[in-house]
């Protein structure tokens, strides 16, 4: 019987002999661009056989370099070897991908915009390649790449630019000293790449990118002050100040808190307040009463922390209404309602704060007499009633703090002796829970006492931010030695027993929540639920992409 073959095998098995023939002339010639029939051949066999197609995917690449006039032919041929069927394929034309732009950077964009779209790759081993591919690209080309990649972050598929996303976290940011060399103008270019993707992120996303971005040489602790205040624009751009402010809007209110919080280690740094304290006195302190209380709580502790770093000017416009919440939290007489100790701890020492700022300020809210020489002193008029009421109200919230602290202490005693006696561990955390937060009370209300005390006389010293003060909430730190040689103004101190004699903010860490706290929180506290409307939470776009609230 005669021995027959397979047709198709056989053709099959010439094609790929011809690919061998058609790499082996092109590695042997010294002048490969007399070789274009060969290469022409290699870009028609990623349309033949199983076998014909992995080869072709290694020559493709190999000799691109030498055929620009075939590039657009060779480039769609490897792509399309990206998509084909068979696992070893794909991954080995994967592979390739970064040696069409290594000699020919002009292909960077391309290649890059490609990969990242590659990402979605559900085979361990194709997301492996891909993602080796895309770093390889990435060190060839760092400026094109990444703006290729942010191209998608900014306005692509939702499912590829959440891979991108976790790409660019994990793979590209913790290189940045690698990849982003000559260092000044590629800090700047991804900076300006970043900007423009906020446009439509989520809080988590956000605070991604506000974390990077500190962590760059062009913002470290040497960065001139114009760089920090770009750093704020950046938050106040997320916080949306130039919206419509409706009460109603939650998630407006939820972004805008993380935003406040986010802010205000920038101020430390010298960047100015004015925008955000602008704001809030305009739209938020006048419904403050529409908020839920854990915003009022937010919100006045956001205000208390920033007001050290605030302007004359700001302060000048900011104390009326300072002064009218305070009044509002504290009566001018006792009516046996218990008082919110935490709120007017904020108000006293925020009032403190830019009263410091603007003394003579306060003669016309308070009946004070003070004297800088300027008009707006205002001495020949009378005040009188003014200072009569906010007196009465200072004595009223000392008389109920002191009996506070009276029913607190007596407290801890009783805490102490059920310390002593719990028995399991769900008991004992119980009464540690309950000492905490009546240590935080007396804190709270020997603050509230060192604050008032100033207030009675008639040309009292105001609390400046160069006075040493801590905030009960940010009680309970560790002494941190002071530096050798201490900066203006910003001298530490050991924090003062039971608030008494201390008088400036000390920020950060402690057992109390700081401003990163409150973002972390903030941030993780937020649903990543589709809320009506659409669109990564609200932030900024509104593409419908249901990315989740703040």
């Amino acid at each position: 019987m005669a021995n027959s073959k397979d047709p198709a095998a056989t053709a099959a098995g010439d094609a790929v002999e011809k690919l061998y023939e058609y790499g082996e002339r092109l590695s042997e010639s010294g002048d490969k661009s007399k070789n274009e029939a060969d290469y022409i051949g290699i870009i028609a066999a990623a349309k033949g056989s199983s076998k014909a197609k992995q080869l072709a995917a290694q020559l493709i690449p190999r000799f691109f370099k030498y055929f620009p006039s075939l590039s657009a032919q060779a480039i769609n041929a490897q792509l399309d070897l990206c998509e084909e069927d068979e696992l070893g394929i794909r991954v080995q034309a994967i592979r390739g991908l970064p040696l069409l732009c290594k000699d020919t950077p002009e292909h960077v964009p391309k290649i890059g915009d490609v990969l990242g779209q590659l990402l979605l790759a559900e085979e361990g081993l194709e997301r492996d390649a891909v993602s080796k591919a895309l770093m390889s690209v990435l060190r060839q080309d760092t400026k094109a790449s990444l703006t290729a990649l942010f191209k998608h972050i900014e306005n692509s598929d939702e499912n590829i630019r959440e891979k991108i996303l976790v790409f660019v976290r994990e793979r590209v940011f913790p290189l940045k000293r690698e990849l982003l060399q000559p260092e000044a103008e590629m800090e700047r270019h991804i900076t300006d790449l970043i900007k423009k993707s906020l446009q439509d992120v989520t809080g988590a996303e956000f605070k991604m990118f506000m974390d990077f971005l500190k962590s760059l040489t062009l913002f470290n602790d040497k960065a001139p002050p114009e760089r920090i205040q770009e750093l704020l624009e950046i938050v106040e751009g997320q916080a949306d100040l130039d919206a419509v402010f409706t009460i109603t809007d939650v998630d407006h209110i939820d972004r805008l808190m993380s935003c406040l919080n986010m802010a205000l280690p920038f101020y430390v740094r010298g960047a100015s307040n004015s925008k955000f304290l602008n704001y809030i006195n305009k739209h938020l302190l006048p419904v403050f009463d529409k908020l839920k209380e854990d915003k009022e709580l937010e919100l006045l502790k956001n205000l208390t922390e920033s007001s050290p770093y605030t302007s004359a000017q700001d302060a000048r416009n900011l104390l009326p209404s300072i002064l009218q919440l305070l009044k509002k939290y504290v009566p001018r007489r006792k009516t046996g309602e218990e008082l919110n100790y935490t709120f007017v701890e904020c108000l006293l020492f925020t009032f403190h704060q830019l009263a410091h700022k603007t003394p003579n300020t306060t003669n016309s809210l308070c009946g004070y007499k003070i004297v800088t020489g300027q008009p707006s002193d205002r001495l020949g008029e009378d005040f009188k009633e003014l200072f009569i009421d906010f007196t009465e109200r200072l004595t009223v919230v000392e008389d109920s703090a002191k009996a506070t602290n009276r029913k607190l202490t007596q407290g801890m005693s009783e805490h102490n002796k059920a310390m002593s006696a719990a028995k399991t561990d769900a008991a004992k955390a119980d009464v540690k829970a309950k000492k905490q937060s009546a240590s935080i009370e007396l804190r709270t209300c020997n603050n509230i006492l060192t604050l008032a005390q100033p207030l009675h006389q008639k040309a009292p010293s105001f609390f400046g931010e160069k006075k040493i003060f801590t905030l009960s909430w940010k009680e309970n730190l560790k002494p941190v030695p002071a530096p050798a040689v201490p900066s203006t103004g910003n001298k530490r101190a050991a924090p003062a027993v039971n608030g008494s004699g201390a008088t400036a903010v000390k920020r950060a860490r402690g057992n109390g929540v700081g401003s990163t706290q409150l973002v972390n929180r903030a941030l993780a506290g937020l649903s990543r639920g589709t809320r009506p409307g659409g669109s990564r939470g609200g932030w900024r776009g509104g593409r419908s992409r249901g990315r989740g609230t703040w």
